[in-house]
């Protein structure tokens, strides 16, 4: 009996991580809609709500694969481009007791990532390794036009196969997905049909995220989120705007832009993300339409805390 009983638990582990088939029934990795805990949100409607960091320590991705958030972006546009620290990272935010829990392979975290290079610089490579290592979306800096956030979409996507059903705008990206396909724990495959942007795929699980933070990106706001494959578009606290703008941060010209911005996302039913640092301010964001959070644990311990949460 106990010998059964070990060898059970042994399968169930493989099934979890996705190594074996259960008879007559669908993969592990294909019991969800999406390996994205993200787009799952966004496809049902739901805001998401996560942390950034630049800790890129095992101790810091462990605390955060198991802090109760949808994602967690690293921040590396003012920080140093470790790409072999953001590896170490990647891999220390994979949890096998969630995994069990679950029973499929979608992680309770998504990892994006912001880079240094600006949409004018057009750095192709970075998103690459972002996306090789095994990351699920990337934030784009300075965001200015359409163009821009086109080839941003494009250097997210793989070239499509005759047949596929979502050819345009053509991808870009190199294919040597070894170790994003570890970290996804899913086959080649499987992790070929899923690399895509969404929406403009409905089953992608990629999510390219720009940010507008000029006066031209703000310009050409409605633009940007109209491009095929912009899933969502993200606005700081006003930090570069607010410079561009020539104002202090906290001038009703941040706000109004803010607005813009959210306005042109509404139009184009694309998520806008905003930063948060209040549970009030969550709560105002949230009713007002904004779909990405970003916050602080004590100010999202606060939103939770709220009678119109519980």
């Amino acid at each position: 009996m106990a010998k059964a009983n070990c060898t059970r638990h042994l399968r169930l582990v493989l099934l979890a991580v996705g190594l074996v088939a259960p008879a007559g029934a669908l993969s592990a990795q294909e019991a969800v809609k999406h390996l994205n805990p993200v787009i799952e949100k966004l496809a049902a409607g739901k805001p998401f709500i996560g942390f950034q960091t630049g800790d890129l320590s095992l101790q810091n991705a462990r605390t955060l694969a198991r802090a109760d958030i949808d994602y967690v972006y690293i921040e590396m546009e003012h920080g140093p481009m470790d790409f072999a620290g953001l590896q170490q990272f990647t891999v220390g935010m994979i949890d096998k007791a969630a995994i069990l829990k679950k029973g499929n392979v979608q992680p309770n975290v998504a990892i994006f990532a912001r880079f240094a290079p600006y949409g004018r610089e057009q750095a192709q490579w970075v998103v690459k390794q972002a996306l090789d290592i095994g990351l699920m979306g990337v934030i784009f800096n300075g965001i200015d036009n359409p163009e821009q956030a086109l080839l941003a979409v494009r250097n997210m996507r793989y070239p499509q196969r005759k047949t596929s059903k979502h050819p345009d705008p053509p991808g870009l990206r190199g294919y040597a997905p070894a170790t994003a396909v570890w970290w996804w724990g899913v086959s080649a495959a499987e992790y070929e049909r899923r690399a895509d942007v969404w929406p403009l795929n409905p089953d992608g699980d990629l999510l390219a995220i720009m940010m507008i933070e000029t006066t031209e990106g703000l310009r050409n706001a409605d633009a940007i989120a109209a491009v095929p494959g912009v899933g969502a578009i993200f606005v700081g606290a006003g930090g570069d705007l607010h410079q561009y703008l020539g104002v202090d941060s906290g001038s009703p010209e941040v706000e109004e832009a803010f607005q813009t911005i959210l306005r042109a996302c509404l139009a184009h039913n694309v998520a806008c993300g905003i930063t948060a640092l209040s549970g009030q301010d969550i709560a105002r964001r949230l009713a007002e339409g904004w779909k990405m959070i970003r916050t602080t644990n004590a100010a999202l311990t606060q939103w939770r805390a709220s009678p119109a949460v519980r």
